[in-house]
């Protein structure tokens, strides 16, 4: 099971098993790229740095491929003409900083004490930076989106159209503010994934649904039921590919497209949703979790919450009736898998420290819904960029000298 231990209590441990680094040879060459040089060091404090943020890949094989790549990526920005501005710099390594709650200047000392330098930290953030302003500039003019491609992906939101179905795998990975960042660089990793079963492998070990011992294989559903910020990022992807990750309260979500159809039969779709969220203390332990089975197995409607709520605060209950753009993002998620009266308890409050006995009351039908346009372009958009990225990184590698030592 994936434990995360608090940041900077980890930051010490990984300092303790690292040991002290012996000098000798510490500048010698492991790899040569072109006419750049990746060293024994670099390769020592990126291992430490992955390690660090609980990444999986966080091997000396991995590193090292790692720093070839960004040799490369340099390379084209310098070449580029790119350079980035200080404030962006600042912005991009605050931000980096935040996804532990920590300040720069405390993530960088919390690095140093575990024996990363700041330059590590540094480079790692502003070569991924440089590297996407790059993309978005080289190749953003000949990414064009037509009215027409819009239109399928908004098709489902026709009250004539056909319905599209998809089948999704989900992960939810915990991550209350203590583990964020780590959670953060793992679920780039999981983003990374090439393959359905990969994907499924991620989900049994990490991920916090109900679908994880499926490895987070969902049946066929209608897009309609998928939260509208969702709609749009499934639309955008090919068979394979997984959504980058997408932050919700306490946790982190992705999502995998296995498969797409239309069945041409009229689409169904909801003017409100109507659902319970019964707060109970303790969070994700071992206990409140079998409360909250116990509680499933006596409560068959939303009504019936309310005895188990009697003389405790009213906040420890909520019932809503809202829109679907309306529902919270992570209960949109849990919702749209539920028929009437169904039950998830993957979601958690107040970081982490309350678990959501989330209970779905019933749905009310419409006509149509609505989904943006201008997002349905902006995720198709991405999913091209990307592509490019990859293409251009074969690129490079093909025609550069790389030699391994």
């Amino acid at each position: 099971m994936f434990k995360i231990k608090p940041a900077l209590a980890a930051l010490g441990l990984i300092a303790a098993l690292a040991g002290p680094v012996t000098a000798q040879n510490l500048f010698a060459p492991v790899a040569t790229v072109n006419d750049s040089v990746v060293t024994e060091f670099e390769v020592q404090q990126r291992v430490r740095f992955l390690q660090i943020l609980n990444a999986r890949g966080a091997t000396r094989k991995a590193a090292i491929e790692s720093l070839i790549n960004e040799r490369l990526r340099g390379e084209a920005i310098r070449d580029a003409g790119l350079v980035l501005s200080d404030e962006g710099i600042n912005a991009a390594l605050e931000e980096f900083a935040g996804r532990a709650n920590l300040s720069r200047a405390e993530f960088t000392s919390a690095l140093a004490r575990a024996g990363v330098e700041a330059e590590t930290y540094r480079d790692f953030v502003l070569n991924g930076i440089a590297w996407r302003d790059l993309i978005r500039a080289r190749y953003g003019s000949r990414v064009t989106i037509s009215e027409a491609e819009i239109d399928r992906a908004l098709s489902s939101q026709s009250g004539g159209g056909s319905n599209i179905r998809v089948l999704v795998s989900e992960i939810i990975i915990p991550a209350p503010p203590p583990q964020a960042a780590r959670v953060a660089a793992l679920a780039e990793e999981i983003a990374e994934s090439t393959s359905t079963a990969q994907f499924s492998d991620y989900a049994r070990e990490y991920s916090a649904t109900a679908t994880r011992g499926a490895g987070g294989r969902l049946p066929w559903q209608s897009l309609s039921n998928l939260p509208p910020a969702l709609q749009p990022l499934i639309l955008s992807l090919a068979p394979g590919e997984v959504t980058q990750p997408l932050n919700i309260p306490n946790a982190v979500a992705l999502f995998q497209l296995r498969d797409i159809e239309e069945t041409g039969k009229p689409e169904k779709t909801y003017s409100a949703i109507e659902y319970a969220a019964y707060y109970m203390a303790g969070g994700r332990s071992a206990e409140t979790l079998q409360q909250a089975a116990n509680l499933k197995a006596q409560v068959d409607v939303c009504d019936d919450l309310y005895a188990f709520a009697k003389g405790q605060p009213e906040s420890v209950l909520d019932r809503e009736t809202r829109t679907p753009a309306e529902v919270p993002r992570d209960f949109a998620m849990e919702l749209s898998k539920m028929d009437e009266g169904e039950v998830s308890t993957a979601l958690t409050r107040s970081d982490g420290q309350a678990l959501v006995f989330l209970m779905l009351c019933g749905r009310t039908a419409a006509q149509n819904a609505e989904v943006s346009r201008e997002e349905v372009a902006a995720s198709i958009r991405q999913r091209r960029l990307s592509g490019f990225a990859d293409s251009l990184l074969s690129q490079l590698r093909a025609e550069a000298r790389i030699n391994i030592k």
